[in-house]
């Protein structure tokens, strides 16, 4: 099977995505108090969609 034929690897690399995209704003040096907080959620996203297609194929989890 191929990374994009499993429905939990297809969430978990969009996941991964707009994670890594909501982290980017807290990286700008006039970032204020609510870009930390985004940044904590985009981290929460990146781990689960890094969770999601590590298991999303069959066998020992990556």
């Amino acid at each position: 099977m191929g990374l994009l034929s499993s429905r939990n690897a297809v969430i978990g690399i969009v996941l991964m995505v707009v994670g890594t995209l909501a982290m980017l704003p807290a990286t700008l040096p006039n970032a204020d108090q609510f870009m930390s907080y985004v940044l904590v959620v985009g981290a929460a996203a990146v781990v689960v969609g890094t969770w999601l297609v590590g298991t999303s194929e069959s066998g020992r989890p990556v």
